[in-house]
This record gives C-alpha cells, sequence and structure tokens, in this order.
C-alpha cells in the first residue's frame, strides 16, 4: 500500500481537546510527516539494538487515519478539584484531572453520541465520581465496544457498589439513543445497534477496570465481529484487536511470513481471543494456544467452536509457566505478546525447542528489540521486518519479525 491511498479523515474538523488530551500527539500534523516519523523512529531502533538495516522492509501506511478504534475506555473524574463531572481521558500531563472527549477522532461517532448522553444523565443526578485518594465516590468508567463489520454496539458502566444508581434509567436512555452520524442521517444508512448494556462492579483501589461483578442491564455482555471470514464472540472483558481494517491486512501478512504449517503443529502464544489459531488451524495438524487473560480463552474457545474448528486446543495461564503443559512440541512458533513483551524466561525456553523460525507480532517495536537481543544470544537471528502504522494519530506502531535459528 502506499501512502497516497491512506484515507484522511476529517483534516478540518480536528478534535477540540487534543491539545490536552494525551492520546492524539499528531492531531493537526499532516500525515505524511506522521509516516516519516514513525519510519525514522523505527530505524533508530533497529540501529541502537545493532539490526542491519537490510531486514527492514519498512512501514505500512495507515489504511485511514480516523474512527478506527472498536474499543475505548473513558474515565469519570473531574478537571478542578470539585468541578463539573467530567467523561473522558486524563489531562495530559495531571494525572488526577480528566478532561471530556465526546469529539474524538479515533472512534466512530456512535462512541461520542453515547458518551454525551451518559455524561448528561450522570451530571443531572449529581452522581460522584470515585476519587483516587478518598476511595470514595460512585462513576469510575465508561467501556464501549463495537462490532465493526456486525454494527453492534457494547456499552459497560464501571461504578463501585455505592447505593443510588438509576440502573433502569441508564438502560432507557441509551436504548432511546440515535446512534446514526450525520453522514448517515443523511444517506439513510443504518447506525449501529445497542446489544448490550452492562454494569460493572469495582470496589477495587487500582486505577484500572477490573470486574469484581457485573449485570446485565440489557441483552448481551458480548458483541460479534468478523475477520478474514471468521466469526468472533467478543466477550466484555476480552482481549480483541482495536481496528479491524488494520488487523486484517496484518494477520493476512502474517499468514504469509509464517512457514507452512500443512499437518504441523503450532503454537499460538499470548494467542488472545485465537484469531491467529483460527486463521492458521485450516492448515495445521494442531494448534496450541496460550493466553493469561480467562475472558479470552473463554473467548477463545467459545469462537474456535463457532467456526466449527476442532484442532485448535487453548490454555489460561503464564506462557512461561503453561509451556511445559503442552503435550506436544512445536513445529512452528508465533508470538503475540502484550506491550511488555516476552520475559526472557520464555524467550529461552522457545529457543530451547531449536525450530528453524520464530514469528514474532509485536504492539510495541522497543520491547521487540529488547526481546530480539535475548532471541540472538540464544542463537536466533532477524530475517525480516515489517511495521504497519495501523494506530494513526498516536505513537504506536505494530511489527511482523521472522527469526530464524543461526
Amino acid at each position: 500500500m502506499d501512502i497516497t491511498e491512506t484515507r484522511i479523515f476529517k483534516t478540518d474538523n480536528l478534535c477540540p481537546q487534543a491539545e490536552h488530551c494525551g492520546g492524539c500527539i499528531y492531531q493537526g500534523t499532516p500525515y505524511a510527516e506522521q509516516y516519516a516519523a514513525k519510519d525514522k523512529s523505527i530505524r533508530k531502533l533497529l540501529d541502537k539494538h545493532d539490526i542491519d538495516e537490510s531486514v527492514y522492509l519498512g512501514l505500512e501506511p495507515a489504511i485511514c487515519t480516523g474512527a478506527y478504534r472498536n474499543k475505548m475506555e473513558y474515565t469519570f473524574g473531574d478537571l478542578e478539584k470539585g468541578g463539573e463531572l467530567e467523561l473522558g481521558m486524563h489531562f495530559k500531563g495531571r494525572f488526577m484531572s480528566i478532561i471530556t472527549t465526546d469529539e474524538c477522532q479515533l472512534v466512530p461517532e456512535s462512541f461520542n453520541i453515547v458518551v454525551r448522553a451518559v455524561l448528561g444523565f450522570c451530571r443531572t443526578r449529581d452522581y460522584v465520581p470515585y476519587h483516587r485518594k478518598t476511595h470514595l465516590g460512585l462513576l469510575r468508567n465508561l467501556v464501549v465496544r463495537c462490532g465493526v463489520r456486525t454494527g453492534e454496539l457494547l456499552v459497560n458502566i464501571v461504578t463501585s457498589s455505592e447505593p443510588g444508581f438509576d440502573e433502569e434509567g441508564f438502560r432507557d436512555l441509551l436504548l432511546g439513543l440515535d446512534l446514526r452520524s450525520a453522514e448517515e442521517r443523511e444517506t439513510g444508512k443504518p447506525g449501529m445497534k445497542i446489544v448490550g448494556i452492562m454494569r460493572t462492579f469495582n470496589d477495587s483501589v487500582a486505577d484500572a477496570v477490573i470486574d469484581e461483578s457485573h449485570k446485565i442491564l440489557y441483552g448481551r455482555d458480548y458483541y460479534n465481529e468478523e475477520i478474514l471470514g471468521l466469526k468472533f464472540k467478543v466477550k466484555a472483558f476480552a482481549f480483541f484487536q482495536t481496528n479491524i481494517d488494520a488487523v486484517e491486512r496484518l494477520y493476512s501478512d502474517v499468514l504469509k511470513v509464517v512457514p507452512d504449517v500443512s499437518g504441523k503443529t503450532v503454537y499460538d502464544l499470548y494467542c488472545g481471543t485465537g484469531t491467529i489459531s483460527q486463521l492458521m488451524a485450516g492448515a495445521a495438524k494442531d494448534v496450541y494456544g496460550i493466553d493469561i487473560v480467562e475472558d479470552s480463552i473463554i473467548a477463545a474457545r467459545s469462537n474456535t467452536e463457532l467456526n466449527g474448528i476442532t484442532n485448535c486446543h487453548y490454555i489460561c495461564g503464564d506462557v512461561k509457566e503453561k509451556l511445559d503443559e503442552i503435550p506436544v512440541k512445536p513445529d512452528v512458533i508465533v508470538v503475540d505478546p502484550p506491550r511488555v513483551g516476552i520475559h526472557d524466561k520464555a524467550v529461552a525456553m522457545l529457543s530451547r525447542f531449536g525450530i528453524d523460525e520464530i514469528v514474532y507480532v509485536s504492539c510495541n517495536p522497543k520491547t521487540l528489540c529488547i526481546n530480539l537481543d535475548s532471541f540472538r544470544a540464544n542463537g536466533y537471528q532477524v530475517r525480516s521486518i515489517k511495521a504497519y502504522d495501523n494506530f494513526p494519530m498516536t505513537k504506536h506502531v505494530e511489527c511482523v519479525c521472522l527469526m530464524s535459528k543461526m
């Protein structure tokens, strides 16, 4: 794909909070400049870690620069102590302050409509946000997720267990919304449809969305999605790729890089909801996936059954602790770890299998390069690295790396 093919999203309508929200560091920067800056940063990383630039296959440009995220996690709070209730992102450089982001350019317009409605609902009832120091207050987070291919929307409000939240009113508010964008209303296209409304209870002192228990206020606790012909049931707390158009391109390229799996045993490590596992299952003898998130493994098993696949097997737990539980040694290994990368112990364990090639899918080039240093010390060299600008306007880049045994 050439950079000239990138669809530029709303160049004349920047988010009014771009200066203060820490999410979009490139808002207002021409896409060609963003692309060049990311490409340069990757090349500098490779040079820093003594990786020959000849293995770098370049940076694939973004498919579209906006409205690509299928999940957003918002936080309730205030901008100034004791000020009006806000719902959005952390104010840049001020951890305790929240700024309302209801015109975000990275999400579908339906997300912004939900944020405005929920914030208005909570303000009129004088609900108090949870305070990170006193650990008092009701409102914590709002999580919105959607199926890009199915148009299904899942809304989850996260609160403490303090009494007083109007669950029925919240449900009725959301079900009464017109979620169509201005373009959809003008053209008569249908908008997204809410298929699930949830309330999650979280009294943990940790500043994170933690599911201590939850209630379904309407519909279900999952949405459906489709990727490369496979169907996926995505549970509320399961990890799933956030840019569907981009991940279809990424996974298509992963399948081209992965060695021939015909009749072979494949390990899909940090497998999430099992997308790569299922894409390889058609040719492989068996695929074994491991992930530490229980919701993801539950979803992977459910999705595998949904797609009529019988040769994928999933284990829940830490890769470095669960590798020995797989009864068959691998012929092919694919790893797709979280941003922190792979633990050195796991790198050593994977290297000891001694297979010819390992494919590493990374959402963080820095930890990828650190891990590549460890793989090199364990007898592997880089054959190729290709980068993908799957998250335009932000600093994030994904990579697909092929390693071979020296």
